[in-house]
């Protein structure tokens, strides 16, 4: 192989890897609201309190999805 075929592959690879690194943030993201929805229909007192956690919560799941693009972008 030449060295354009590696630099290719290279790039290749860190495109299916950032793609594979969003799906944990995916289903991160459909667990947390699912069950913030699923707590709100059950007490609907805790509403306001549960919606700020879950904003807490979709924040540190976001992080994990940045991150994996820019450790797309740097290597």
């Amino acid at each position: 192989m030449d060295i354009t075929t590696l630099a290719a592959l290279e790039g290749n690879i860190a495109t299916i890897g950032y793609g594979i690194a969003t799906l944990g943030p995916g289903i991160g993201l459909g667990i947390l609201i699912g069950k913030t929805v699923e707590g709100m229909s059950r007490q609907p007192e805790v509403a306001g309190q549960l919606r700020a956690t879950m904003f807490i919560g979709v924040a540190f799941v976001e992080v994990l999805a940045l991150l994996g693009l820019v450790t797309g972008f740097l290597f």
